[in-house]
């Protein structure tokens, strides 16, 4: 018996041992009144954890997500009661809505305090139940161990997400022992799991196992649609093998980016509003698609009505939840990417697609030879493109490359022109679209995967939104390679004006602070792109630096990201440019 199990220990100190005991090695946070015992306590335990002090909260939550994503661990984030628990409210819902599995502990006024709107009180509990997958109040120090072990299983089970602790403040400072059985513990929340997964099932999963492979070896035209459950299953191998071994086109969503290599043969690009148009062709007209672990958001499907018109569907997903959710699904698979590619593999044959191909590959040869060219070009007035800056530094830095792009038309650039070796190597926010995710993301994927050459690519907005998150890079000594397109507008919004409101650029256009003294302010080495000659030299400054580096690219102020498939419009109605 170890020596926890006889000593009483004060629920801080058993709150941080719990963590520990789960692997945590780094925790992001922000202290302040009401969590200051568990700061106090987290001094004495600096050499086993690493915290890293961010500048706001909403930092800490988005670095835990980049930690998470980038490791395939959880993050864990620390903020104190009130104003910063509820700073954590947007990060925690870009996790729910992207399957993140991170820890949010945020601390909580007294137990006897509850209800009374004492000082900095909040009641993050129902703020956040929507948001989560759980959350729980710790109101005594006895309740601390068994409420972590549940806390990492929840967040990591089924599908990944969030979970929210609200450590009361008498919890961290009373004493309480270290006796929970986790072993007893989870496997009594892995029987509850398996028995609703049982009822959910129905049928024989492995009749439809067998049904699915018979629908995919009699297609002529069939498509694999990889989300971000091929990552988050880490079935990867599994799905190139089930690609080469059936010979099936291989496509991926937004968030499935690098689920595929991007040199294999039988990969095509991404799918979706700004995807490239060989996948998009191909699902309209598909015969038969399966998606493997992704949603059918609207983003991917357009118009849910002329979506696949010709194609049966077969998907494969963790979250019973998101069958028949946006499109019909013809055969539901329920259970994990993993466990069921692998099922299927020996059952796949091999089929002459010739046909197939070579509509696609004509398709792609349409958008590599007439529409890519045009987007890479510089304007007449030698301005640098978007795309022109992601293909850069694409091949750059290569195999090692770990992107992480803010949300608009960089990250809709950045995922159209870069190219990507290994697994989890694409890092953005999908499903809430949150600008100002892109620094402290990059901060945590950095954390997490030091060897990996990590670049976070934002637009001259979102940059803004959390840029005060400099301040953890220097104070750190982060090597986070910072590359801001700026063009001086809020750029997608921009463009969606200039398509669909006639032009009316109503308060989207930036006045922007002077970037060059900013970086020097927190000693970030700097280097100004205006001209394709200027993006060479600073992409090369940029991979010989061994420390943080902000490389501001000027790009063309009225650049448009295409294709584009528009709001509510089928996916067979694309546009590849503007004319």
């Amino acid at each position: 018996m170890s020596k926890e199990h006889n000593t009483l220990l004060q629920g801080s100190e058993i709150f941080l041992k719990s963590l520990m005991r789960e692997g945590v090695d780094t925790i992001f946070g922000y202290p302040g009144g009401a969590i200051m015992p568990l700061y106090d306590t987290l001094y004495s335990y600096s050499n086993e954890l690493n915290h890293i002090l961010v500048r706001h909260e909403q930092g800490a939550v988005h670095a835990a997500q980049g930690y998470a994503r980038a490791t395939g661990k959880v993050g864990v984030c620390f903020a104190t009661a009130g104003p910063g628990a509820t700073n954590f409210i947007t990060g925690i819902t870009d996790a729910r809505m992207d399957n993140t599995p991170i820890i949010c502990v945020t601390a909580q006024v007294n137990s006897d305090k509850l209800g009374t709107d004492f000082f900095q009180e909040a009641d993050i509990m129902g703020l956040s139940i929507p948001i989560t997958k759980w959350s729980f109040q710790i109101t005594s120090a006895s309740q601390i161990e068994e409420v972590l072990i549940k806390a990492f299983y929840i967040a990591t089970s089924g599908r990944p997400g969030p979970v929210l602790i609200s450590f009361t403040r008498n919890a961290q400072v009373e004493m309480a022992k270290m006796e929970s059985n986790r072993k007893a513990v989870i496997n009594n929340l892995i029987d509850r799991d398996t028995a609703s997964k049982k009822i959910l099932q129905g049928a024989n999963i492995s009749d439809k196992i067998y049904q699915a492979c018979s629908m995919l070896n009699a297609a002529k035209k069939p498509l694999i649609i990889a989300g971000q459950g091929v990552l988050i299953s880490h079935c990867e191998k599994t799905v190139t093998e089930m690609s080469q071994k059936a010979n099936i086109p291989v496509v991926t969503t937004l968030l499935g980016l690098s689920a595929i290599n991007n040199d294999f043969k039988n990969y095509y690009g991404n799918v979706g509003m700004h995807g490239h148009l060989a996948p998009n062709a191909m699902t309209q007209e598909a015969d038969v698609i399966i998606s493997v672990g992704m949603r059918f958001s609207d983003r991917v499907i357009g118009n849910p009505n002329d979506y696949a018109p010709h194609a049966k569907i077969i998907q494969i997903d963790i979250d019973n939840a998101q069958f028949n959710r946006n499109i019909d699904v013809d055969l539901p698979l329920l259970g994990d990417a993993a466990q069921i590619t692998k099922a299927m593999l020996p059952h796949m044959e091999y089929k002459d697609r010739s046909d197939w191909f070579n509509y696609a590959d004509s398709v792609k040869a349409h958008e590599d030879h007439d529409v890519i060219p045009e987007q890479l070009k510089a304007t007449e007035d030698n301005r640098l493109t978007m795309g022109a800056v992601m293909d850069k530094i694409s091949k750059t830095f290569k195999e090692n490359l770990l992107l992480v792009s803010d949300v608009g038309q960089n990250q809709m650039f950045a995922a159209r022109f870069s190219k990507f070796y290994k697994p989890s190597s694409w890092i953005t926010s999908g499903g809430l679209g949150t600008m100002g995710f892109g620094l402290p993301a990059a901060i945590g994927a950095k954390m997490g995967q030091p060897e990996r050459d990590v670049v976070a690519v934002m637009g001259d907005g979102g940059f803004q939104m959390n840029m005060q998150e400099l301040g953890t890079i220097m104070q750190n000594r982060i090597d986070v390679k910072i590359v801001i397109l700026n063009n001086t507008y809020l750029g997608m919004v921009r463009q969606w004006q200039e398509l669909f409101f006639d032009k009316r650029y109503s308060f989207t256009h930036l006045m922007n602070p002077d970037f060059e003294k900013l970086a020097a302010a927190y000693g970030i080495e700097y280097f100004r792109a205006t001209n394709g000659k200027g993006l060479e030299e600073g992409t090369e400054k940029m991979k010989a630096s061994k420390s943080a580096f902000f490389l501001e690219v000027d790009v063309e102020e009225q650049e448009n990201v295409f294709p584009m498939i528009a709001p509510g419009a089928s996916v067979s109605d694309i546009m590849e440019s503007q004319s």
